[in-house]
């Protein structure tokens, strides 16, 4: 059968990860300087968590209308434009107290920025293979991982050295003009994909899914990932507020969660080889629990060695989720609907990340610790298993590794 892999498809992927290493930068910003921001502005933490949580529901929302857009105007014209939008918010957010905080990050670096570039070009990449479809997916959304490896602990130095807002500046003025000339170079239009692969067939528009409506599938994707997005957001939004809360240095924090993302990193291409044999629905499965219980350990461990563990198990046990639900959406959905049906499922987990992350300031600023937040996230990590395990167990499809031998 024929395959529109070629080492073109691998240099696409590898720009894609250059770019989001960068991009995903932006909102470790505000990770980073939560604390310095609420001490400058002289708000609660609540606040900048807000910022933070209004940057995924802005990319979330954006995905969904600008991921219809690139499908007419190309991935390449939608970079430029997201990421320059991404360096005019990071600018807004230093002016105008908390309403530029909020306003640069939910409309100029969510909406239209990361809208821009988030699922849209994960779909792109995804129109570049069949064979190892799981496999790029992996390594281009390790660009977050990526990002977390590299920039929290730059991000610490400037901001101690040149405080919060030079640095957004600086780094809002780097995402602009390194996206720019990569989107140029190898941003072109991804081949026609074929009715027949060594993926199998394109799924039937309008036919059933797993049984199911495909609205009802997409509902429950989304649902899904909403659930683990909200517990991912804890130690990804406040770890290194809640390691100075333990009277761990703000350095040593930002080095955890440089840990945390590194080992994300590497388990990433382990999930998207798995995800490659085994489906897109059972790796998102086994990644779940395995994030349900690395989070729990954060509820009954307080030293730093102790706490460096914990974060090296959680980010291996998260890195199998995000991707997977795009991979599962391209084998359930018709390879015409994904470009709205992907940014609406990414949606929900953008939601979940927000909704996790200001749900991490708001109880804090209610209880003085993250305990209770991080239990609730717990009991959402779980239901997520629930959902996703009620459409594996529907799902009789043969493996993708099957298919492949077929």
């Amino acid at each position: 059968m024929h395959s529109i892999e070629s080492p073109a498809s691998w240099r696409v992927a590898w720009a894609v990860l250059a770019i989001l290493s960068v991009i995903h930068g932006t909102p470790l910003v505000i990770v980073v300087a939560l604390k310095p921001i609420a001490a400058d502005l002289d708000v609660p933490r609540q606040v900048p968590a807000l910022a933070h949580a209004l940057q995924s529901f802005g990319a979330g929302l954006g995905g969904i209308l600008l991921g219809w857009l690139a499908d007419r105007v190309g991935i390449r014209a939608m970079a430029i434009f997201g990421a320059t939008c991404i360096g005019l918010g990071l600018a807004v957010s230093t002016i105008g107290g908390q309403w530029g905080l909020w306003l640069g990050y939910g409309v100029l670096v969510g909406l239209l920025g990361n809208g821009a570039i988030g699922a849209p070009i994960m779909i792109y990449v995804s129109r570049w293979f069949d064979r190892r479809r799981g496999t790029a997916l992996a390594l281009v959304s390790s660009g977050q991982y990526v990002a977390g490896a590299i920039w929290p602990t730059i991000f610490e130095r400037g901001i101690e050295l040149w405080g919060w807002r030079a640095t957004a500046i600086a780094f809002g003025t780097l995402v602009a003009l390194a996206t720019a000339p990569l989107a140029l170079l190898f941003l072109r239009p991804p081949p026609a994909v074929p009715t027949h692969g060594p993926a199998g067939a394109d799924p039937t528009p309008g036919a059933l899914v797993l049984g199911l409506r495909p609205n009802t599938v997409m509902i429950l994707l989304s649902l899904g990932i909403f659930l683990c997005c909200v517990p991912m957001a804890q130690p990804m939004v406040h770890l290194v507020s809640f390691c100075t809360d333990l009277g761990i240095s703000p350095t040593r924090g930002a080095a955890m969660l440089s840990v945390l993302l590194a080992c994300a990193f590497v388990s990433r291409q382990f999930w998207g080889w798995l995800a490659d044999r085994v489906g897109g629905l059972r790796a998102i499965l086994l990644g779940s629990v395995c994030q349900a219980a690395a989070l729990a350990m954060f509820l009954v461990t307080q030293g730093e060695i102790g706490l460096f563990a914990v974060s090296a198990a959680f980010g291996l046990g998260f890195a199998g989720l995000v991707p997977n639900y795009i991979l599962a959406a391209r084998a359930l959905f018709p390879n015409a609907e994904v470009s709205w049906r992907i940014p609406v499922i990414m949606f929900g987990g953008l939601l979940g990340m927000a909704g996790g992350g200001w749900m991490g300031g708001l109880v804090y600023d209610s209880y003085g610790s993250y305990a209770p937040s991080f239990a609730i996230a717990v009991l959402a990590n779980l239901a997520n298993v629930a959902v996703i395990g009620f459409l594996v167990m529907r799902d009789r499809r043969p493996s993708p590794a099957v298919l492949a031998t077929a």
